[in-house]
């Protein structure tokens, strides 16, 4: 038996350490420099850079946007091992210093976390164009929404506690460093050729605020679909809770093959519609200071908060303890909300069934076009707009093909 402690279950291992800084110009420790040291310095980072870059062999192209292009790549000493390479166009930056600072904050974010469950960066080379190239894990098999939305692919209440599990694991681990990730959605959910899962997309990421020196945070993150409301309220201030809410989403979009929350239009006011509809509307009562917030908006007509009743008989598959985590993890009140530790320690997940090994985890082919395309997009953008409405994103026409061990019900 696997013991509790072990990667595979619930309770989390001990702090992260900090990784060493990669080399590459683009990411070298600032130093203080002289006349007389600038011209050496660069001269040497071009040098590193050369040796970096034809390290790799570029294959095919993934997948083409107008913020960066993703090719496959071999180790030349190597050709076994591969890599995707995403090359970010700087031309197309708006940044004044030429780099986003989306850019900067995918790349030291990735410097700074190490974990199975988190897209690897190994290297960071600049071009002659000066264009960034982030050398990235190749995660061959796709992502999340790509797998529940095949209706060819059976999945059991195993699988989705195996995956999720994954999922909160990388998101506590990037807690843990101080990192909020901000775009937690399916998309951004890949998976490796073993079946494991990793958090990718970093963009919009950033690191907690010291409380002792408060400054405001934007709003302006996270894909609607899966932003809290203290972020639609516009808070200045906010932590860790705002993932856990997407992870939710996330987790009740496994269930259901297809979107927990979706507006019907891409606007605020539509988003906490649903959200008051879905999961219960935000009073003093059950969030005390929600009132305060910037952008508060107190509903009409004020929907009951869902009852334990309620998140079981629409998430029954997960049993009594699934659907206590998922309403938990998607209290109304950041505060009252599970911490990513909390959520891996509760019970679901030493409840029967066990996760699924990651051998026997149902697996997509034909993934790499889908990586390349998911790294190619900027972070907090919504589906494809069609008549000027956000698509519902709702799986239309595919089985909810959930395998109960006998056959569905």
């Amino acid at each position: 038996m696997i013991s509790l402690k072990s990667p595979a279950y619930g309770v989390p291992p001990e702090p992260p350490l900090k990784r060493q800084k990669l080399v590459g110009s683009a990411l070298s420790e600032s130093k203080t420099m002289t006349a007389q040291t600038a011209a050496p310095m660069a001269d040497l980072s071009e040098q590193l850079d050369m040796q970096e870059r034809k390290k790799y062999s570029k294959g095919k192209t993934l997948g083409r946007g107008t913020y960066a292009d993703v090719f496959l790549a071999t180790l030349k000493s190597d050709p076994t091992k591969t890599f995707a390479i995403k090359k970010i166009r700087i031309a197309a930056e708006q940044d004044r210093i030429g780099i986003s600072y989306d850019t900067l904050r995918e790349i030291r974010c990735l410097q700074e976390l190490d974990h199975p469950n988190i897209i690897k960066l190994y290297s960071v080379f600049s071009t002659k164009d000066q264009n960034l190239n982030l050398v990235l894990e190749n995660l061959p098999r796709g992502d999340l929404k790509q797998l529940y939305l095949d209706a060819t692919i059976r999945y059991s209440p195993a699988d989705i506690k195996a995956w999720m599990l994954m999922v909160m694991r990388g998101m506590w681990f990037c807690h843990s460093s101080f990192i909020l990730h901000r775009d937690i959605k399916p998309d951004n959910i890949l998976i490796a050729s073993n079946g494991e899962v990793k958090i990718a997309d970093f963009g919009l990421a950033r690191t907690f605020v010291d409380p002792g020196q408060k400054r405001p945070m934007t709003h302006e993150v996270i894909t609607l679909w899966y932003r809290p409301l203290e972020l639609l309220f516009k808070a200045p201030y906010y932590g860790g809770a705002v993932d856990i809410w997407s992870c939710a989403c996330v987790f009740a979009e496994l269930v259901l093959r297809q979107p927990f929350l979706p507006a019907p239009t891409e606007s605020s006011l539509s988003q906490i519609r649903t959200i008051c509809e879905r999961v219960g509307s935000p009073t003093e009562d059950n969030w005390p200071g929600v009132s305060k917030l910037p952008d508060y908006v107190a509903t009409s007509e004020v929907t009951p908060q869902r009852t334990r009743a309620a998140w079981l008989a629409e998430f029954r598959i997960l049993g009594e303890q699934g659907a206590d985590l998922l309403s938990k993890m998607l209290a109304l009140d950041p505060d009252k909300r599970l911490s990513a530790e909390q959520t891996l320690r509760h019970p679901y997940w030493t409840s029967a069934p066990r996760p699924t090994s990651l051998e026997l985890l149902p697996k997509k082919g034909g993934g790499l076009e889908t990586m390349g395309k998911d790294l190619t997009r900027r972070g907090g953008e919504l589906p494809v707009r069609e008549n000027g409405e956000a698509k519902n994103g709702r799986a239309d026409g595919v089985a909810r093909k959930i395998d109960f061990g006998g056959g569905l019900r």
